[in-house]
């Protein structure tokens, strides 16, 4: 680790690219010195994307047989794929499901002696601790967590939701029961693949917990010692625009309509809107948020909620299209290497925090 303070994101994708621009537009409030990426095919359609993520000062890497064919495009490689990940502080894998538990086992337990942390994205279950910023950061052990593994962005907005609606004054028991349906965009804007010509249903594949999504909300508030009865299902839409889901809690507690709007209103990481539909809330952040971003963990429509009875809450939320793993993953990058000063280095990215959309 040459470079004491040197981030590493592996993967260009759909949260790798945005990732890498917001570590490299704010890399001195951030705390960071240099960031670097890895890119693996030096494909003539994404030079631009390169391009434009070294002009922000992001370092490439690849892999040492590319490394001939990115200097033939006009690019210099600052480090073949290993020197990258030997040289840094904090390592980011952004690369698709499965690969980051392969990346593990290739690279990152060689170099636990020599880095500070290896952090996951998404579907990458099992990786280490599970984290989302705001939930369980009183879990995280920095000399001990040296994998941790940012949980999916509908993960995210379940686990948001019921901490901040059933889990008042850090009772868990709060919470009877949690339903939620994760109504999913099939693909990402920036995607031409994946996309479906009409509504597709999943499996619930878990006798427990219905599909990965409840599982996962699960076993991020099991590191906190809490056991959540939670259950998901989940139907994939014929859109890019957001994921949605709709949610029903009932608590142990009565709870009226202004109760729960001023429990959203007060946790700043959740965005609450006027607004009903997803074009319009997409279009404020591809106006307003970095990259695109919301980097909010949920948004909340007031206009969707509901009370059933006494204790029952049903409303819809719609998640920021990976806006809240994107905030997640530069706050555990941040306790790495600042574990005492995260929020007064997040500072900066509060103006993508919208309180109101």
């Amino acid at each position: 680790m040459s470079d004491a303070r040197h981030v590493h994101v592996i993967g260009t994708g759909t949260i790798g690219e945005p990732l890498i621009g917001l570590l490299a537009d704010f890399r001195e409030p951030l705390g960071i010195q240099t960031v670097s990426f890895h890119k693996r095919t030096p494909l003539s359609t994404e030079r631009a994307k390169v391009k434009s993520l070294m002009d922000r000062g992001a370092l490439l890497c690849t892999d040492p047989e590319a490394i001939s064919k990115f200097e033939d495009q006009g690019f210099k490689v600052s480090w073949d794929a290993e020197e990258a990940i030997n040289r840094a502080s904090v390592v980011i894998d952004c690369t698709p499901s499965g690969v980051g538990h392969e990346n593990k086992k290739r690279y990152y337990d060689r170099f636990t002696h020599n880095t500070l942390g290896f952090i996951a994205q998404g579907s990458e279950f099992g990786f280490g601790k599970m984290y989302a910023r705001g939930i369980n950061d009183d879990a995280l052990d920095h000399e001990n967590d040296k994998f941790v593994h940012v949980v999916s962005c509908n993960t995210h907005n379940i686990s948001v939701l019921v901490k901040t609606l059933a889990i008042t004054n850090e009772n868990p028991d709060n919470l009877l029961e949690a339903k939620f349906v994760m109504m999913r965009r099939s693909s990402d804007t920036s995607q031409d693949g994946d996309f479906i010509p009409a509504p597709k249903v999943g499996k619930h594949d878990d006798p427990r917990f219905g599909t990965h999504h409840a599982r996962d909300a699960w076993h991020l508030f099991q590191t906190l010692d809490y056991d959540l009865p939670l259950y998901s299902s989940a139907i994939k839409l014929n859109t890019q625009f957001m994921h949605c889901l709709w949610f029903s809690m009932k608590l142990k507690e009565k709870i009226s309509l202004p109760t729960v709007i001023q429990r959203l209103r007060e946790n700043r990481r959740i965005a609450t809107t006027e607004k009903t539909s997803a074009n319009q809330i997409y279009s404020f952040g591809r106006d307003h948020g970095h990259y695109g971003r919301i980097l909010s963990q949920t948004v909340v429509p007031l206009k969707s909620l509901s009370i059933v009875g006494e204790n029952e809450v049903v409303g819809f939320a719609y998640t920021p299209q990976d806006g809240n793993p994107l905030l997640s993953s530069v706050a555990i990058a941040c306790w790495y290497l600042d574990p005492n000063d995260i929020g007064t280095r997040l500072d900066c990215l509060r103006p993508f925090l919208f309180h109101e959309i």
